[in-house]
């Protein structure tokens, strides 16, 4: 959508010949952008108050880079990158400047945006080797405008580690706690907390940890009231409903 389009509905809005609601329903219908290879859909901040994230994995370095064109020519100014190997985070510096998580697999092109959330959402893990997936969560937490804090390698095979980080816990708006094995971590992070808990099961574990879903099924079946569960190893899954749930108060 164009200025001058945007200023006729505006107008139309004025004159009285349309109303807000009309002309937000307008906005958010206008139709994306046209690559080709992409559809890029500019108006996603309007109809879900987020814009548009690249999910890298099995996109050309090229196609990275063009589609970040187009949101950066449409006035986006941090952009999230997930799913893409050290090398296409170089490909893309050579466009854009670009700060890339080894560990979390993912890249944010631009400035990192103010915290405007309400709280603190926590992110633990039970491993050391949950790391990455914690890592993509933490920082497309950061990414949507959130503070964070980590709390890694908090497992219940030591669960003293975790009790020892009771304030962080119990003062979080929203928890993402990531495990892999049999998952445990979720459930018992849910009976300290009082407020929503995200469970991402990890593929990692052994044989009978069957790549993940030893730990999804026990997540699934936490007898914590207040666990929800995204997919395995779904940790941007995580650290985006984490902030939907950290931004509900500062609505319009």
């Amino acid at each position: 959508m164009s200025q001058h389009d945007i200023y006729n509905i505006l107008e139309q809005v004025k004159g009285g010949a349309l109303s807000p609601e009309d002309a937000m329903l307008k906005l958010k219908l206008e139709p994306f952008q046209d690559l080709g290879y992409a559809k890029v859909d500019h108006h996603r901040e309007l109809r879900q108050g987020v814009c548009e994230v690249i999910y890298g994995q099995s996109k050309t370095p090229e196609q990275i880079v063009g589609i970040a064109s187009a949101m950066k020519s449409r006035g986006q100014k941090t952009i999230l990158v997930t799913r893409i190997s050290g090398e296409t985070a170089d490909f893309i510096a050579g466009t854009f400047e670009i700060d890339y998580n080894e560990a979390g697999r993912l890249g944010v092109i631009g400035p990192m945006p103010e915290p405007d959330g309400d709280g603190v959402i926590v992110v633990a893990t039970g491993g050391t080797s949950d790391i990455p997936v914690a890592e993509e969560a933490a920082i497309t937490a950061e990414a949507l405008g959130n503070r964070v804090t980590r709390l890694y390698d908090v497992g219940v095979s030591g669960v003293h580690r975790l009790l020892s980080h009771a304030e962080d816990i119990m003062s979080a708006r929203a928890i993402v706690a990531v495990a892999g094995m049999e998952g445990a971590l979720a459930s018992v992070v849910g009976g300290l907390a009082d407020c929503p808990v995200i469970g991402v099961p990890t593929s990692v574990g052994y044989g009978a940890a069957f790549g993940g879903v030893a730990a999804l099924l026990s997540m699934l079946n936490s007898c914590a009231s207040g666990v929800s569960v995204v997919n395995i190893d779904n940790g941007f899954g995580g650290g985006y409903l984490a902030s939907m749930m950290n931004h509900m108060r500062s609505k319009p």
